[in-house]
Parts: C-alpha cells; structure tokens; sequence
C-alpha cells in the first residue's frame, strides 16, 4: 500500500513558520528594545557627564572671575600707593624749595616795601603790599623779574592811599611765577 500522509503536514508547517516568525519577531523587537535601552542610556550618561564638565567650568569660571575681582583691586590699591608715593616724594623734594622761594622774596625786597599777605597756588605766588612809592614798586617787580627763583611778575592793581596827614602809600597787588633754576647752579650753591 502506499503511503499517503493524510495529515494536515501543511498547516502545521505554516504553524510552525508563523511560530518562528513569531519568536524571530519578539526576538528581533527584545533585541531593538535593548539598543534603544543601551542607546537612551548611553545618551543620558554623555549628557550627564557633558553637564558635570559645565558645571565644573562654571565653577572654575566662577573662581577666574573672583580672582580677576582681586587683581583688578589690587592693581588699583597699588595705582593709589604709587600715586601717594609720588605726591610723598614730590613734597619731600619740593621742602627746599619753599625755604628758597622765601629767601628770594626777603632778597627781592627794596626798602620802603612791605608786604601784607602771600599766598601760594601750585606755582604762581600772589602778593599784596604796600610802599612808598611807585618807583619802589617798579624796584621790586626789576628784583622779582632778575631772581633765579622767581619769574614773570604781573603787576595787578596799584592804588594811591592816604593814611594821615604825613602818611602816604601804595597799595599794591602783584603775582609772580615760581621758577627753578637749571641743576648745575643749584649744584654750585650746595657746594
């Protein structure tokens, strides 16, 4: 007799390919779910890391700033100690030099000439006064003008005033320019 397979050998093959394909699916989708895991947390960790290393920057960045805060002061109270410095050493070389522009006045001074106020501003030197005569003050501005300290006299204002009977004077007003001699005549007073 011959052998004839009745049953359903075909269906069950579609059964078993459609099982497998099935298995092959679930398979294929666990193992694309498992990238997509791997991927997301492989992601999260750059961006993770990515955000640790900002941080980290901004808090470097952060101690930059600070220190460049105190630099910047810094450069500024050395900017004030240098400035002070230098009026201090200014008014130490200059202490000589009032001595001097007073002793030029005294020098200058005809007889019959007073003064009655002086003031210094920087380098101009105002000068109220009083004498005898207008030729005395002309004597004085001749004396102001010829001192190696003292320069450029620029008479102001002269009034004639009468205090008494016998008494008659100029009142005069004046400002001269403070001047320093060239370094070798002050060298050759020193010595």
């Amino acid at each position: 007799m011959a052998r004839i397979n009745l049953l359903p050998w075909r269906e069950q093959l579609r059964e078993e390919r459609k099982q497998r394909f099935l298995v092959s699916l679930v398979g294929v989708l666990v193992v694309a779910a498992g990238f997509v895991f791997l991927g997301d947390q492989l992601l999260n960790g750059a961006i993770e890391q990515q955000n640790a290393r900002n941080e980290f920057i901004k808090r470097e960045i952060a101690v930059l700033d600070a220190r460049i805060k105190e630099i910047s002061e810094l450069k500024a109270r050395r900017q004030q100690l240098l400035e002070r410095m230098k009026i201090i050493q200014d008014l130490q070389g200059n202490r000589p030099i009032i001595g001097r522009v007073f002793d030029q006045l005294v020098r200058t001074l005809p007889d019959g000439v007073y003064f009655s106020s002086v003031k210094m501003g920087g380098k101009k030197i105002d000068i109220l006064g009083a004498a005898e005569s207008n030729n005395r003050v002309s004597n004085l501005m001749r004396n102001l003008d010829a001192s190696e300290w003292l320069g450029s006299p620029n008479l102001t204002q002269v009034k004639a005033t009468t205090a008494g009977a016998l008494d008659q004077a100029n009142v005069f007003q004046l400002s001269v320019q403070q001047t320093q001699p060239a370094a070798e005549e002050v060298e050759g007073d020193k010595k």
